[in-house]
């Protein structure tokens, strides 16, 4: 270690301890005009005392030639002054005379005086052979840079292990277990398509299906090639009620693989009762044959497994094809399942307001019809249907109004015209064929005016006119009103009033 300028001391300071050990040799000495004459003995001692302060003398000459290096703390207190007396002297520069300069002073006091022969820096700044050391030393090597991003953590769970044991609780049908295990290793891995296909695999023999089909989604996403995966998505689409997506599954399989019958079967022949059941609809054949390859499609479904939509609705017009009493109420509870579901279903409450339709009940068939558009203005089975009621009643409504005023043949007119509308409703048709015939009756023999009173075509004269049975709203099919009581000439009516068939319109 080299010590600063600043410690070492002036070159006259070796000069300065030699006459300062000179300047004490001689208080040391005794002087001989002091000392009396004396004995042989007695001078023998002085001569020893003198030789022994030579010796300390010298002794001290020689501590007091210090070493240039060494530090002010290890110096005696008197050198220690001189030194720290000789610095301050140095350090402070006799002051100039102050003189008003007209000249800008910031360069002159920014750059430092010179320093003086002999000078020492403070003990903050850095002395010029600091510097020295300093430009002479060598430049150190630059640190190496040491990567701040650490080594990926190992993870805690072996994703094999997780799968070795959901393997094992597979086999053993605690499926539950087999999926929390195939979870784990999913974690770690999410990519696997291992993983996934196992777990997959597990779901469909918890009767998960839903929750399977997601995640052989997945891995048909990261390997479209995978066989195993796409044989599980196949089966899990034929058990959830899709044959159309299953056997789109299979054809991919078989374009780099070979697909066995066998491997078909389950989504074809779903696939074929399906399209049964659908061109049964669309050509108009019985509702039973639809409802039997609806019922053959539904026992390729998993367990558990709610019937599709679409299946429901074919069902419902299923029913509606059929036309009978029973069959009415089924397709209203079909639509009412559905409707439990979602309030706003527009293709179910346009079902259940045909049922009622083909009840009878044209008022709520109405209403229906109106709130199915509220839900989709653009539903195209809603505005037909609505706008088929809306007419049809107004057809009926004209006849009814036709017959009460006595104008038979316009009555007549209005229910022929009424019943052009829907010839598939068999219900209000035939409620309409009675009044058309009743109306028709009257035309061919209207009643006498002297005997039964007036024509409903003239104003009355002589009696006021008997007035018409008021119509029911809804009459029950098969009631039987009471016959005419005049009997009639034509052996026709004579037989139909001895069979009870009524003259008076069934307004319905």
């Amino acid at each position: 270690m080299v010590l600063p300028a600043i410690f070492k001391p002036r070159k006259n300071s070796e000069a300065e301890s030699k006459k300062n050990s000179k300047d004490r040799k001689p208080s040391s000495r005794l002087p001989s005009s002091r000392s009396p004459s004396k004995s042989p003995t007695k001078s023998a001692k002085e001569s020893d005392l003198r030789h022994q302060q030579r010796k300390s003398a010298s002794r001290s000459n020689s501590k007091s030639t210090l070493n240039t290096d060494t530090h002010p703390l290890n110096l005696p207190p008197d050198e220690r002054e001189k030194r720290r007396s000789a610095m301050s002297a140095l350090s402070d520069p006799p002051t100039p005379m102050e003189v008003d300069r007209d000249e800008d002073t910031s360069s002159a006091a920014s750059t430092p005086p010179p320093a003086a022969p002999n000078t020492y820096p403070d003990a903050n700044g850095a002395s010029d052979d600091l510097d020295m050391e300093r430009t002479t030393s060598p430049i150190p090597p630059p640190h190496r840079f040491m990567p701040t991003t650490s080594p990926p953590p190992k993870p805690t769970l072996d994703p094999e292990a997780c799968k070795v044991l959901g393997n094992k609780y597979f086999k053993n049908k605690d499926y539950v277990k087999a999926i929390a295990e195939y979870t784990k290793a999913l974690s770690v891995e999410a990519e696997s398509v291992t993983y996934l296909s196992n777990r997959a695999a597990a779901f469909m023999s918890a009767n998960r299906f839903n929750e399977a089909l997601t995640d052989l989604k997945k891995a048909r996403e990261i390997e479209p090639r995978n066989t195993k995966a796409l044989h599980r998505l196949s089966r899990v689409y034929v058990s959830l009620g899709q044959p159309s997506e299953a056997v789109e599954v299979l054809n991919q399989i078989s374009t780099f693989q070979p697909v066995t019958a066998s491997e078909r079967a389950a989504a074809a022949t779903m696939q074929a009762h399906v399209d049964q059941a659908e061109d049964g609809i669309q050509r108009g054949t019985t509702g039973s044959m639809v409802i039997h390859a609806l019922d053959q499609a539904e026992r390729g479904l998993g367990a558990g497994v709610e019937k599709p939509r679409k299946w429901q609705l074919m069902r419902g017009e299923a029913y509606l094809k059929m036309g009978n009493v029973n069959s009415l109420g089924d397709a209203q509870g079909v639509a009412m399942s559905l409707l439990r579901k979602n309030s706003k279903d527009p293709e179910a409450l346009v079902l259940r307001g045909r049922a009622l339709y083909a009840q009878g009940e044209n008022d709520k068939a109405l209403q229906h019809f109106r709130e199915a558009l509220n839900c989709d203005p653009d539903y195209k089975d809603g505005v037909k249907y609505l706008k088929l009621v809306q007419k049809l009643e107004r057809m009926k409504e004209e006849g009814n109004k036709a017959y009460k005023t006595g104008k038979y043949r316009q009555a007549v007119e209005m229910y022929g015209q009424a019943l052009e509308i829907d010839p598939s409703n068999k219900g209000i048709n035939s409620k309409l064929h009675q009044n058309r015939a009743l109306a028709s009756i009257k035309t061919t023999n209207p009643p006498s005016p002297t005997a039964t009173g007036p024509s409903p075509s003239t104003p009355a004269t002589s009696r006021p006119a008997k007035p018409a049975p008021a119509p029911s709203v809804n009459p029950v099919p098969g009631t039987m009103p009471c016959a005419n009581t005049k009997p009639s000439t034509n052996p026709t009516r004579r037989n139909r009033a001895s069979k009870g068939t009524s003259t008076t319109p069934n307004w319905s």
